[in-house]
This record gives structure tokens, C-alpha cells and sequence, in this order.
């Protein structure tokens, strides 16, 4: 089956928009081992990767894809370019967001220090993290805008912009998901083991919601719950999947456990909706 291939890498926004980013660390890409994933962290000028399904399979739907790392790094590979590959095969256009998230200087030694100290001390870190919260839901939904406006350019259909977001990226779908209709809200939307989102509101109108998790994930568990209810108890179109295994992160890592079909069960749910159909 044919397979997309990246056409581009975009600016999100202008300059004069985005405005000058100071003394920010340049963007750095490093691999974890063992399995050397890449990684990307100290964004400050976010893009969008195109990537194009071949034409004789292109359907018109396309997903914005946003990793995660904890809003400090972008797990680039198992929750981005490897997402990408498998809808592109189903004739998916796929955007990766990369969003700005906190600046981390020195060595990725350091970034990690940086990291445990903030998460172990909440209370100080808070405001940090609530900005780049913030600054990573304004580049989602600029996103899916941007992608609607030049959505003729790339084959798609306007009213098939959908978003799947990873943890971190999760919650950057999430804040482009719960508002009333806008250009920015996706027509779709797949939060896989979100981080959480106080004070759920869910639109009368709220796009069809697709959750996967791992029930050893508290996290994830404490966060998709909710949002099941929510959207369920708005008789909202919503499907939800818990695995008994994979902690959180799971991503396109394979496991040798049953988590490993989520992203089947997420193809099907798109087939089930007709996104898998060529737009007319």
C-alpha cells in the first residue's frame, strides 16, 4: 500500500505574529536508548510537517498529529513520524505539530535534572507549566486553522480535519476539541492517554471522540475516564478502549500485549465514521 512522504515543513506562524523568541536554546534533536527514539525539545518556533498520501489512495481526511513529552520534549518518532507512516498507508494526510514547549538549556542530561526537580516541586513549576499548556493549545488550534485555509492545496476535504495528540499532546487536542465550533475545532478527535483537563465542558455539538489507554496509567486513567463520561452524558459520539497492560507512552512501541491494536481500533473507528472513504 502506498505510503505518504513528508512534502514540507511550515512555519506556524509569521514572524511578525510570533514575535522575537529572545535567548531561546536552539532546537535540539537527541535519541533515548536503547532503542534510540528520537526526541526533540526546546521549540520555540513551531511547524507543522506535511505529509501526503499517495494520490491514487488519498480519502480527503487529514489528522494533526501532536506528541507528547510532558510539554519539555516531543517524543518525535513513536508519536509522530511512525503515526504518520500507518495513516499515510490508509490515505490519511498527516500534519506533525511541532509546539513550543519549555525552554531546557545545557545538556539533555540536565533538561532531565530540570525536569524531576520541577515535577517533584509542582507548587513552584506550576505557572511554568500552565504557560506552555497554554502556548501549546494556541499552536493547536492555529493548526488545524492553517490546515483548513490551504486544505484545497493539499486534497483535502474541510470538514474531515481531525487531531490525535499523545499525553502532553493529548492535551493540546483536548484544548482545540472543547470549544464551541470555530475554524480551529477539529470535525475529529483522539486523545491517547491524555494528560488531564480540569473542568470538562463539553460543546453541544462536540466532534466524535476516539480514547485509548492503559489501565496500568493512572494518569491516563484519571484523565480519559472523565472525559468519557463527559462526552457520553452530552450523548456525544465517543469510543473508549482500556487495556489491561502498556503504561503510559505506549505510542506505535510494540509491546507483544493487545495495546499494540490500538492504532487498528482507531482505523477502524475512522472507517466506522467514513473517513476512510474518498471524500466526494
Amino acid at each position: 500500500m502506498s505510503q505518504s512522504a513528508q512534502l514540507s515543513v511550515i512555519p506556524l506562524w509569521s514572524d511578525d505574529l510570533l514575535g522575537p523568541t529572545g535567548d531561546a536554546p536552539p532546537e535540539d534533536e537527541y535519541l533515548v536508548p536503547p532503542a534510540n527514539q528520537k526526541r526533540v525539545r526546546n521549540i520555540s518556533r513551531p511547524t507543522l510537517s506535511v505529509y501526503l498520501p499517495d494520490p491514487s489512495v488519498a480519502t480527503g481526511t487529514a489528522v494533526i498529529v501532536c506528541p507528547g513529552g510532558a510539554f519539555h520534549f516531543l517524543a518525535i518518532e513513536h508519536e509522530g513520524t511512525e503515526v504518520a507512516r500507518w495513516l499515510g498507508e490508509r490515505g490519511i494526510a498527516t500534519f506533525l505539530l511541532k509546539y513550543r514547549v519549555v525552554p531546557t538549556p545545557g545538556t539533555v542530561e540536565d533538561m532531565q535534572r530540570q525536569m524531576r526537580e520541577r515535577f517533584a516541586n509542582r507548587d513552584q513549576s506550576s505557572s511554568v507549566l500552565e504557560h506552555y499548556r497554554d502556548l501549546g493549545v494556541v499552536d493547536g488550534r492555529q493548526a488545524v486553522r492553517l490546515v483548513r485555509e490551504r486544505a484545497a492545496e493539499w486534497g483535502i476535504s474541510r470538514d474531515r480535519v481531525g487531531m490525535m495528540g499523545f499525553s502532553a499532546g493529548g492535551y493540546v487536542t483536548l484544548g482545540a476539541t472543547l470549544q464551541e465550533p470555530d475554524p480551529s475545532r477539529p470535525d475529529f478527535s483522539a486523545p491517547i492517554y491524555p494528560a488531564p483537563w480540569k473542568n470538562i465542558v463539553v460543546p453541544t455539538d462536540a466532534p466524535p471522540l476516539f480514547l485509548a489507554l492503559a489501565s496500568d496509567d493512572n494518569m491516563a486513567v484519571n484523565s480519559s475516564l472523565p472525559l468519557y463520561s463527559a462526552w457520553h452524558a452530552a450523548q456525544r459520539p465517543v469510543e473508549l478502549h482500556v487495556f489491561a497492560e502498556g503504561g503510559h507512552g505506549f505510542g506505535m512501541n510494540k509491546k507483544n500485549l493487545p495495546v499494540d491494536h490500538w492504532i487498528d481500533l482507531f482505523g477502524e473507528w475512522l472507517k466506522s465514521l467514513g473517513l476512510l472513504e474518498q471524500a466526494l
